[in-house]
């Protein structure tokens, strides 16, 4: 039973990976995957030799001894479990998306464009990739690179240069996401899960993504795509901003960015936090939202906007696709923990990897290897290889293990365009052609990618 299980994942993985060639959204086979899976353990409960105690990190001792309807209520317990521990990332991110929206609904990230005043191309690539390691780390990696390549469609209208641009953002965005624990989707479930602090996560990975984006940027500059100046143009069509866009904007990063603090001084999971910072933003963009429309109804555009609530329609235009595609890759690969698969794979792991390098403190893990995952992480979804890693190591909090894992995982996607969020996202927007892109970008995320990781085994060693 457990080989046709592992069938069932290896295939949902596969199609997964290859949802550009067979036109099926990978949010469809996560969640068959996962719905099999744990339909295949319950059935052939009776025929499992171990099972894995995600509590305590280790096998249960007597599982064997147990009996049918024992053997049952361990599964239950277990699926729940899994299931809170997922429910806590997916509401953590249901509640950053709402707040991103709702900026987006007062026209916030408008105000990041009035920065942009310069026509060389240079200058105009630093500024993005600077803008996109900071916001990325604010708001996540996909949702600045949403933000910043629409405000690139705005200023830039020869798509031929634009899509350089939208290369170097993928690899800032990844980046600037790797160090934050609000940046990105596998380093919000290390932080969640416990394995990484906010303090140690930023001493330890912040010097790294930050040569990991400068490295790769500045070796662009010397690229005939990035020489000589260009036209800003502005759109006439652009709708006038609202009057509160900037203090949306503003309050919005801020109220995420007091997500870790209320976490602090709490010491309550981090979803509580968002879900308070969104009720708080959800107050203002309600009374905003009445002062901008009930003075007057000019036009049907006014009427349609006073009768309908800011934070209903960003509730309708978040990516509940993404939601659903981590909680099926999510209880997927829980399914494999759970039977002690991942442990097993792990132990074999440590035994037989030869050591390259620095030893990974307590642990017999190699460099290489979490560089490998890096470089998988290119190929493969980065979220369930950071799942299954959450399963195969018991390192303790902040071990260093787990940090250069937010960092591989994180920054390794951007080699390929299809390896990260940020970068399908940018696909979809630019139409940017995969081998186009590992052709002119790809090279420069893997020696931003092996820079990052050699600052790492410097910062490492300050802790």
């Amino acid at each position: 039973m457990e080989s046709t299980i592992i069938i069932v994942f290896v295939v949902g993985y596969l199609a997964i990976t290859l949802e550009h060639n067979i036109k099926i959204d990978k949010l469809i086979p996560a969640l068959v995957m996962m719905a099999l899976s744990w339909g295949l353990i319950s059935l052939g409960i009776d025929t499992f030799s171990q099972w894995f105690d995600s509590t305590n990190h280790g096998l249960i001792d007597d599982y064997i001894s147990l009996n049918h309807d024992n053997r049952m209520h361990l599964l239950e317990e277990t699926l729940l479990h899994h299931l809170g521990k997922t429910a806590e990332i997916l509401v953590f991110l249901l509640g950053a998306m709402t707040i991103v929206e709702i900026i987006d609904y007062f026209d916030g990230f408008s105000t990041i464009k009035s920065f942009i005043k310069t026509k060389r191309r240079i200058r105009i690539l630093w500024i993005f990739s600077l803008f996109a390691f900071g916001l990325s780390a604010i708001i996540d990696n996909l949702t600045a690179t949403i933000v910043l390549i629409s405000i690139l469609q705005k200023i830039i209208r020869d798509r031929s240069i634009r899509i350089w641009y939208a290369g170097l953002i993928i690899i800032a965005a990844n980046a600037g996401g790797a160090w934050s624990p609000i940046g990105d989707v596998t380093t919000t479930m290390l932080w969640i899960g416990n394995k990484v602090s906010i303090g140690h996560l930023i001493g330890y990975l912040l010097l790294p993504s930050l040569v990991c984006m400068i490295i790769p940027t500045f070796i662009a500059s010397f690229l005939p795509a990035f020489k000589g100046t260009i036209e800003v143009e502005e759109n006439e069509n652009d709708k006038p901003r609202s009057n509160f866009s900037s203090t949306m904007l503003f309050l919005g990063l801020s109220a995420i960015i007091s997500v870790p603090i209320f976490k602090v001084i709490t010491h309550l999971p981090p979803y509580v936090g968002m879900m308070l910072a969104l009720g708080i933003v959800a107050i203002f963009a309600e009374i905003y939202s009445n002062s901008k429309f009930s003075l007057t109804l000019i036009d049907d555009e006014s009427a349609k906007n006073a009768h309908h609530s800011p934070v209903h329609h960003s509730l309708s235009k978040i990516e509940l696709p993404s939601i659903l595609f981590f909680l099926g890759i999510l209880m997927a690969v829980a399914a494999l923990e759970s039977l002690g698969i991942l442990f097993d794979f792990a132990s074999t792991l440590k035994e037989n990897t030869p050591m390259l390098g620095t030893e990974m403190s307590s642990n017999n893990v190699s460099d290489l290897v979490i560089i490998l995952l890096g470089v998988g992480s290119a190929v493969i979804d980065n979220v369930p290889l950071v799942a299954a890693s959450l399963g195969m190591f018991s390192e303790p909090l902040d071990n260093e293990l787990w940090h250069f894992i937010a960092y591989s995982a994180g920054t390794g996607g951007s080699m390929l365009i299809i390896g990260s969020a940020a970068g399908v996202v940018a696909m979809g927007m630019e139409k940017i052609d995969f081998f186009w892109y590992l052709k002119k970008i790809g090279w420069l995320a893997l020696v931003g990618f092996l820079a990052g990781a050699i600052v790492f085994f410097f910062t490492r060693t300050l802790f």
